[in-house]
């Protein structure tokens, strides 16, 4: 049985090596945690929310598995 919690392994594999269709998936994963952290009295920071998208992007284009 699959935890439908987690990223498929290949998915993060190909979204690390810079598959835009992989990066959007982990992208929609994540995107209600995004709006959780950039909400602020109760309304959405749009601001805060693309800073959050794009240090996630930053961060998976960066990431190595060789660690």
């Amino acid at each position: 049985m699959k935890n439908k919690k987690l990223i498929p392994f290949e998915v993060i594999e190909k979204a690390v090596a810079g598959e835009p269709e992989a990066v959007d998936t982990v992208l929609r994963h994540y995107t209600g945690r995004i709006k959780y952290l950039s909400t602020y009295q109760g309304h959405i920071n749009d601001d805060i929310q693309d800073r959050l998208k794009s240090k996630l992007v930053e961060a998976i284009l960066k990431f190595r598995f060789d660690r």
